[in-house]
């Protein structure tokens, strides 16, 4: 034992004796020693003051003779640094450490062992002063190196310290703190690895350092490192992976590359199985993606072409439910290789996983639709989300739309589809590459045992309100548009019964955006609507398409005129709802309803995509209950001008659709019980316009009404609106469309009433091109002395086909001229109140 004595005398005391070790001088005689041991622990005791080279050389050879003096300087304040493991004598000093302490590894002395690097630790590297740190972090390195394979036993000794440098401000000895750990390490080996957190916590400092020769000293320990661990086979994986997940958000470029190249080498392992990790790790691989450095972009994208590799080798064992909103995230990135790679593993997510990812579908489509719209900037994203949004609407099956009870038997159905979809060859990592490799074997597909299966919901409500608000976003593009109608025709077609439920909050925005301006938008549109109106799972309990007790109820969401819906119990002679069809529900009357209330709003709409919209209606439900249920509704409209404006387009949708090529041969005839009731129906609401009538009649070959109506005209104001309305006639007639009408002037005898109307229409015309056209056809009439023919003559085809119809013609010819008269009403009124006329009237 030491302690100080009086006026600075040191005394030391051992085996009960007391030796006085002089005066205060700069040396001191301290102790002698008998044996080594004794000297050594001696030399721990008073390891603050210090020792000669000769008094340390004594020392480190005492075993050759007894007893030692050991030779100190007392003063520990000292300026002047000192030679043991401090200042120019370090390598000597490593040199005699070395032999001290394989000597205490000999005699098996761990307590000492301890002792020495507790005192490298304390006393030097954590010290105060730069060059016992330097000489403390050397010592350290020596004492690992004379330890050996026996430095495992103290590496949390060796090596907190040594980390602790690597904080330290001036960079000689983070660098020296950096070659002492490398020491450390390539001793140690395998040993290290239960340390490798603190490790590579300490590495991932040092390699954003900004003096390149620590850098470069960073490098040698991480290669050495990794050799450690690409050659062992057991690393903690599991321990290391939330430091991992931590440090992986760094904003330092030289971090980020010193995480990618770890990931790249666990990777490479085979006992490592990273890619169950993926999903702690995936969400800052992409952000490292958008880092700046090209350099460190290309290795993101190479660790996450590799990871794509082995999901598709192995999907059995991904967590792709876990994976799916970091996606969902990463494909609506503005970066474009972000967005594009994460689009890529959203493609391969699809088709491999299949049904596991339908309960994101609506993150999915968040993601996917807009891109859709992209333009050639950026193809290769458009195409890949196009691919996306394929896959995932075949996904959607009819057992979607089943009750949750029923459902408890639906699994996951994740076999490849049997028709492939084109993959595009994309360069960017992480990307689906050639051909070969994205039709996966049958080997590598993702079958789950039906063991395993587990029940896959359609989250429909949150795929209807993405694809509502894409449809209520004026800035959507027109394919993304396209799009969403897709999707929503799709879900009508799968999942009827649930997709009802959202009919009434999809509806009106339906109805706007056939003002879209876009043809293709709003043909999409259209088989929407037309699907709605006549899907049975639409068809509510005890109510036929036409029947208006529905009507009052919706009044509030559908704005359902009052008169409109008093119609189906109004009852007029002659007249019936629409002809029921098994494919018209109730939503096809409200359908009707609302089309002609936005063509009432819009009337640039009727004008310009009027007509559009009726013939593609046409094509998608029965056009005979459009023309009826329309008629029906146009009988009662108030605003009689809307209403012959509608009535005039209706007609020439008759007249000149190819559409309705078979509607206009049934009315042709008027053989059947529904034909006679469509006409009845069609004559009523046609009464809105006189010339429209009187083409109807042409149409339906009813010759002898026709001239009656004509008859009529000189009763009616004649306006400008009128007389162009004539003029089209006249033109009308001169088209295919007529053509056994022209051939019927040839039968003079049997058709008087025929020539007799249309000599009333050149009555009615101004000195015109219409005039002269007609009245050249007229003058090709042959035996022109037998239009002499009287109207009580009973043998012509006109009075048999009055008598064989059985319709009412004089009722009708009552109801035409109560509209008239409705008509002049309203203009008379409008003229009172000061509004200007329609157009100017002709005297």
């Amino acid at each position: 034992m030491v302690n100080f004595g009086s006026r600075g005398k040191v005394v030391v005391r051992t085996d009960k004796k007391v030796w006085l070790a002089g005066h205060l001088s700069r040396d001191l005689i301290l102790k002698v020693s008998p044996t080594f041991s004794q000297a050594a622990n001696l030399l721990a005791d008073i390891s603050l003051l210090r020792v000669t080279r000769e008094t340390r050389a004594r020392l480190l050879n005492a075993a050759a003779f007894t007893p030692v003096y050991v030779l100190l300087s007392y003063a520990p304040l000292w300026s002047q640094p000192q030679r043991l493991l401090n200042g120019r004598g370090q390598f000597l000093t490593m040199g005699e450490l070395t032999r001290l302490v394989r000597e205490f590894v000999a005699q098996n002395n761990a307590v000492q062992i301890k002792h020495v690097i507790q005192i490298l630790s304390q006393e030097f590297a954590l010290s105060q002063h730069p060059h016992s740190r330097k000489g403390g972090l050397i010592g350290l390195a020596a004492c690992s190196i004379a330890l050996g394979k026996d430095s495992g036993l103290y590496l949390k000794e060796l090596i907190e310290p040594v980390l602790t440098c690597f904080n330290d401000a001036d960079s000689r000895l983070r660098y020296y703190a950096c070659e002492a750990l490398y020491n450390i390490v390539k001793v140690a080996r395998g040993s290290v690895l239960p340390h490798f957190n603190v490790l590579f916590d300490g590495l991932s400092k040092l390699a954003a350092d900004p003096d390149p020769n620590v850098k470069s000293g960073s490098e040698l320990l991480d290669r050495l490192l990794k050799d450690i661990v690409t050659e062992s086979n057991k690393f903690d994986l599991v321990g290391f992976i939330p430091l991992l997940r931590e440090r992986i958000y760094s904003n330092n470029q030289y971090a980020r590359q010193f995480i990618i190249s770890w990931i790249l080498v666990l990777e490479s392992v085979p006992d490592i199985n990273l890619l169950d990790y993926l999903p702690e790790i995936l969400d800052g691989l992409f952000q490292i993606l958008g880092d700046n450095s090209k350099e460190i972009r290309k290795m993101c994208e190479v660790a996450l072409g590799e990871f794509l590799k082995e999901i598709k080798k192995n999907p059995s064992s991904v967590k792709f439910a876990e994976m799916a909103n970091i996606l969902v995230i990463h494909c609506q990135a503005s970066d474009d290789l972000i967005q594009l790679t994460a689009m890529c593993w959203m493609r391969e997510f699809i088709q491999l996983a299949g049904r596991v990812m339908l309960p994101y579908s609506s993150g999915i489509l968040t993601a996917v639709l807009p891109c859709l719209s992209y333009d050639d900037r950026k193809k290769s994203i458009k195409e890949v989300a196009n691919v996306c949004n394929q896959s995932l609407m075949k996904l959607v099956i009819p057992e979607d739309d089943e009750t949750d009870e029923s459902k408890q038997s639906l699994s996951l159905q994740t076999e490849p589809k049997e028709e492939s979809l084109s993959q595009q060859e994309v360069t960017s990592s992480g990307c689906l590459e050639a051909s070969s490799d994205s039709n996966l074997s049958s080997a590598s597909v993702f079958n789950v045992s039906s063991t395993d299966r587990v029940p896959v919901t359609l989250n429909l409500d949150g795929i209807v309100q993405v694809l509502d608000c894409h449809l209520h976003d004026s800035a959507t593009g027109m394919m993304t548009r396209i799009a969403v109608l897709k999707w929503l025709y799709h879900l009508y077609i799968k999942t009827p019964r649930k997709m009802f439920r959202h009919t009434d909050s999809l509806f009106p925005i339906l109805l706007r955006t056939l003002s879209d301006e876009s043809d293709e938008v709003i043909l999409k549109d259209l088989e929407v609507l037309a699907e709605i109106a006549s899907s049975p799972a639409g068809q509510t309990e005890d109510q036929g398409p036409c029947d208006g007790s529905d009507m009052r109820s919706s009044q509030s969401e559908l704005h359902i005129p009052v008169k409109a819906s008093q119609l189906s119990s109004s009852g007029t002679k002659g007249m019936e709802c629409s002809p029921s069809t098994p494919t018209m529900n109730s939503y096809f009357y409200k359908f009707m309803i609302n089309l002609l209330k936005r063509f009432s709003s819009e009337r640039k709409l009727l004008e310009t995509r009027g007509a559009f919209i009726i013939r593609q209606l046409c094509l998608l439900l029965n056009a005979e209950n459009i023309f009826h249920s329309m008629a029906d509704i146009l009988l009662r409209e108030e605003d009689l001008k809307f209403a012959s404006t509608m009535v005039h387009t209706l007609n020439t949708i008759l007249l000149t659709s190819s559409e309705l090529f078979q509607l206009r041969n049934q009315l042709k005839d008027l053989k059947t019980p529904e034909s006679r009731n469509l006409f009845c129906c069609l004559y009523r609401s046609w009464c809105h316009n006189p010339v429209t009538t009187v083409s109807l009649c042409f149409l339906t070959q009813n010759y002898k009404h026709a001239y009656d109506l004509i008859q009529k005209f000189g009763d009616l104001e004649v306006t400008v609106d009128f007389l162009t309305e004539v003029d089209k006639l006249v033109q009308l007639i001169e088209c295919p469309i007529f053509t056994y009408l022209r051939l019927q002037l040839l039968d003079v005898k049997n058709n008087p009433y025929l020539i007799k109307a249309l000599y009333g229409l050149l009555m009615l015309l101004p000195q015109s091109s219409a005039f002269q056209l007609l009245s050249h056809r007229l003058q090709c009439v042959p035996n022109p002395e037998l239009l002499q023919t009287t109207d009580s003559t009973k043998t012509t085809l006109g009075f048999k086909k009055a008598t064989a119809t059985n319709i009412d013609y004089l009722e009708l010819l009552q109801h035409f001229e109560r509209v008239q008269n409705k008509h002049l009403e309203v203009r008379h009124q409008r003229a009172g109140r000061g509004e200007p006329p329609d157009r100017r009237v002709v005297l």
